[in-house]
């Protein structure tokens, strides 16, 4: 899980967002999302996609299984 906090947390460095902008964004708690780019929760596999949707990547790019 740790490799999907980072990636999620460079994905939106990419788009210049703030976590409270990203947050705010998909329509979810600063504090839930805090805790998906740390690493310590993991997202439910609708929040999974909403986050490739919105970030405009694979949900196997997030999950570290790609780098493309």
């Amino acid at each position: 899980m740790e490799k999907f906090g980072k990636r999620l947390r460079t994905v939106r460095m990419e788009k210049k967002k703030t976590q409270k902008q990203t947050a705010e964004m998909l329509d979810m708690k600063l504090r839930s999302y805090q805790l998906y780019e740390q690493g310590t929760v993991e997202p439910n596999i609708a929040k999974l996609i909403m986050l490739a949707d919105f970030f405009d990547v694979t949900l196997d790019y997030l999950m570290g299984r790609t780098d493309s």
